[in-house]
């Protein structure tokens, strides 16, 4: 039966209909993207803890015969005080180490500068390596007052960004417990909505949705695990070796544990060297033999483990995919970034089950004419 010029017309129309809603959707979907992305972190964190704690919530449904809401709010709250009772506490004794480290680094310094030769500056100067600089030229007290005024002023700038960024972090936070709560209640309704709006086979949702749960697993997991272990064991070498505020550099080296091949070795050698230099021999070795042997190899021996494993990355990717979430998203980019590039490695797979024949015909195809070249 040839179609008449009224049913041709009739599909061209609606050709044209769903070209132009496509079109309207991808333009609206931009502007939606503009008007949310201050959000997007936040958004983007709840997702990965409301994913987590799903079970929680779950178990909590259960125990309160179904009453969502109160369940999701209750679950809200118990992981906010799981986040903010040990923060808080950390925070106290970092505060604390911080400031009396302040009240007596400069008068030490100033006490040194006085001594002269005769205290820690002339044992340094006996150094061979230091012994061939021309201290005489310089003026220690104009240098000493340079320092304390550019720590002045680097401490003013600390604190107006503590004070700015402290606002930022509440908020942040409350945005994220307020989705957090709306992903729980109503999280089954939103993933059902929106496999139903995605075009891809179940089984492919159903691996996208495997993936993104395992990778945030496998990061937070691993990475706070690893960060943990190296910051509390540098922290107690620190305090067993004589150094001063061990906490504060303990939580210093937790955060840089979280970025790959960074860690704890950052603060520590600097310590030991330090030590060994103030004539602290066996202080300074015993600093060097605990991160070479144990605290740098839990990174080595865990990260691989813990987070590659899970995630189902390979070591590099994990890398790149930390280094560039945190340069991008912050320091939650550490949750993000792996997320991002699992998703990507997942639609990649994807692409490859899908279009295996045109794949492979293409490689058979490439095949031959090399045979028939040679």
């Amino acid at each position: 039966m040839v179609p008449d010029e009224k049913s041709i017309q009739k599909s061209y129309a609606r050709k044209f209909s769903r070209t132009y809603l496509l079109l309207l959707l991808v333009l609206i979907s931009i502007l939606f993207y503009n008007v949310i992305q201050i959000f997007l972190i936040p958004i983007l964190l709840a997702a990965v803890f409301s994913s987590l704690f799903y079970p929680l919530y779950e178990w909590l449904v259960r125990w309160f015969k179904g009453r969502q809401s109160l369940c999701a709010f209750v679950t809200c709250v118990a992981l906010l005080l799981g986040m903010l009772i040990p923060f808080y506490g950390v925070a106290h004794l970092v505060s604390k180490e911080g400031i009396h480290a302040f009240n007596t680094a400069l008068p030490e310094v100033k006490q040194i500068i006085k001594e002269g030769d005769a205290g820690l500056l002339g044992e340094i100067k006996t150094y061979p390596l230091i012994n061939r600089i021309d201290f005489s030229k310089m003026d220690w007290q104009a240098s000493l007052q340079d320092i304390a005024t550019n720590l002045g002023g680097i401490l003013t700038k600390v604190i107006n960004k503590t004070s700015k960024g402290t606002f930022q972090v509440i908020t942040d936070l409350f945005i994220t417990l307020f989705t957090m709560f709306y992903f729980f209640r109503d999280g089954r309704k939103l993933v059902e909505h929106l496999k139903y709006l995605s075009p891809l086979d179940d089984a492919y949702e159903e691996r996208l949705a495997h993936r993104f749960i395992s990778v945030s697993r496998a990061t937070l997991k691993g990475t706070l695990l690893i960060g943990v272990a190296q910051g509390t064991l540098g922290g107690l070498t620190l305090w067993i070796c004589g150094v001063g505020s061990p906490i504060l550099w303990g939580v210093v080296m937790v955060v840089l544990s979280v970025i790959p091949l960074i860690g704890a070795w950052l603060v520590l050698y600097p310590a030991a060297i330090i030590q060994l230099v103030v004539g602290n021999i066996w202080q300074g070795v015993a600093i060097i033999l605990v991160t070479v042997l144990v605290i740098t190899n839990i990174d080595n021996l865990l990260r691989p483990r813990l987070v590659g494993r899970d995630a189902g990355m390979h070591d590099l990717l994990i890398f790149f995919s930390t280094l560039g979430g945190i340069s991008v998203f912050g320091i939650m980019g550490f949750i993000i970034g792996p997320v991002i590039a699992v998703f990507f490695l997942t639609i990649l797979e994807i692409y490859s089950v899908e279009f295996k024949a045109t794949l492979d015909i293409a490689q058979n195809a490439e095949t031959s004419d090399a045979d028939v070249d040679n």
